[in-house]
């Protein structure tokens, strides 16, 4: 016998007339407060000004107030915000009185149209200096002292307007099946630790068509510049297939750092896979591996090996590098009289275990996470008809990404590697009332609120900090 299911009901009976919105003190988003102080503590608004020099070409006084506007998107987008129209949410309830610099979509849509692929560069500069400022004031990075990470990929935004300058068809994948979309391509490279979530330590804008590897060699090296700047010594690059080439592995060996990429097939790479001996493949154990109950053997058929192999990097260089080699059974064939296997082989100069490498190798995939964050969020559209202006977007969006993630640190180690979308929920969107009796600002925040303790201790972290960074002029 089922029992009977009540349902919520409200206490009251509403009228059509019940609803007003008619309160000038209520905020929507009172974690804006302790997030944008972390910024300024943080040095945004001084970067701005020290790297960001917008002349007013298209429209007069179009670039006035860079640090105002640029924080103004930046709020924006940590609440949520996807496109320049939804930043309006800052101009409703108390949130004007809170901050002073809040400025209306338009004139925000006229500001970023005033940026050059010049000036969005120089916001790629601030955007660098504020990950460094941001990983010296709070845990972003931990464990970055012993080995940090850096991985790169791309991926497809797409478009529907027909007047979106650099849009171009890019193949995409979606529910396995390859496709061509018609679309802008950003590039990022994301730094991580063993125990932190990735941050952005680079990130460009590129047309729909251009290559996932197209222009990787100099992403990686800024890119390490960054990540020695936060504190990190030993440092891996790691990539797909796509990013196994002959100016990244340059790069690395140049810089120093080991590498762990995944390197297309050839005659070379093939031949070098079958001398493998069948008695060096081991299996694999990876991390959540489901073990038989009876056998205690895993539930996995993948098994790892390596060999040696010279790579040919041009102008009569040459370097001897580890192949690792993946193997899986063909799912395709289950019922075949012999094992068909899969091979998926990659380069490392890294001395760690075999098994290990491989293990390390496949958290690549980590970078999958910073790109879901972006689809939820920012990125959700790409907004104006101008490359140079989705180019400033795009910076705006890492600034916000690091941002976040620095502010979950501050809150608790559950906050420190959540996705974005709980970000914005527990610690950003929160609804409060301010008051200022006596000129004394407060904020009453709704009684029980599931993340009070966490969001009390963001307030505490960056409110109690004993010193902020003068704004710009």
């Amino acid at each position: 016998m089922f029992g009977k299911a009540f349902s919520v009901h409200s206490s009251y009976t509403f009228t059509v007339d019940s609803a007003v919105f008619d309160e000038p003190n209520l905020m929507s988003a009172a974690g804006l407060v302790p997030v944008l102080e972390l910024a300024e503590q943080t040095g945004l608004s001084r970067l701005i000004g020290e790297h960001v020099d917008l002349p007013s070409t298209r429209v007069k006084s179009g670039a006035v107030n860079p640090a105002g506007k640029l924080t103004s998107i930046i709020a924006a987008m940590a609440c949520g915000a996807d496109s320049i129209d939804a930043a309006d949410v800052l101009r409703a309830g108390g949130t004007p009185r809170v901050f002073d610099e809040v400025y209306a979509p338009s004139t925000l849509g006229i500001f970023l149209r005033e940026f050059t692929f010049g000036h969005a560069n120089q916001l790629a500069a601030v955007a660098r200096a504020h990950l460094v400022a941001l990983a010296q004031r709070t845990p972003l990075l931990p464990g970055i002292e012993q080995r940090a990470f850096l991985d790169i990929d791309s991926l497809l935004r797409p478009v529907y307007g027909h007047h979106k300058q650099g849009a171009s068809f890019g193949h995409a994948k979606i529910a396995s099946r390859a496709l061509l979309r018609l679309g802008l391509s950003p590039q990022i490279t994301t730094l991580s630790t063993a125990s932190a979530t990735p941050v952005i330590a680079e990130a460009q804008l590129r047309s729909g068509k251009a290559g996932s590897g197209r222009a990787a060699a100099r992403q990686v090296k800024q890119a390490l510049t960054t990540a020695r700047a936060c504190g990190a010594e030993t440092i891996m690059v790691r990539g797909d297939s796509a990013f196994g080439t002959k100016k990244v592995i340059a790069t690395c060996v140049e810089e120093g750092v080991e590498f762990s990429l995944s390197i297309a097939r050839n005659r070379a790479i093939t031949s070098a896979i079958e001398a493998i001996d069948e008695a060096a493949y081991t299996p694999v154990h990876y991390p959540g591996a489901v073990a038989d109950a009876d056998t205690g053997a895993l539930i996995s058929d993948a098994e790892v090996a390596e060999t040696r192999y010279t790579l040919r990097l041009g102008r009569g260089r040459k370097l001897t590098v580890r192949l690792v080699v993946r193997r899986v059974k063909d799912a395709r064939y289950p019922d075949a009289l012999f094992p068909v296997w899969r091979y998926h082989p990659f380069v490392t100069n890294s001395d760690l275990p075999v098994a290990e490498a491989d293990i390390t190798h496949r958290r690549h995939a980590i970078v999958e996470t910073t790109f879901a964050d972006l689809i939820d969020g920012p990125l959700a559209h790409i907004p104006s008809g101008l490359f140079s202006a989705n180019c400033a977007w795009l910076a705006c969006a890492v600034i916000t990404h690091n941002l976040l993630r620095a502010a979950g640190t501050l809150a608790d180690g559950t906050h420190a590697v959540a996705r974005g979308a709980t970000l914005r929920r527990d610690l950003v969107n929160i609804p409060a009332r301010f008051a200022a009796p006596a000129r004394k600002p407060m904020l009453h925040l709704p009684i029980h609120w599931p993340r009070q303790l966490e969001w009390k201790a963001l307030w505490h972290n960056v409110i109690g900090y004993p010193t902020a960074q003068p704004r710009a002029a």
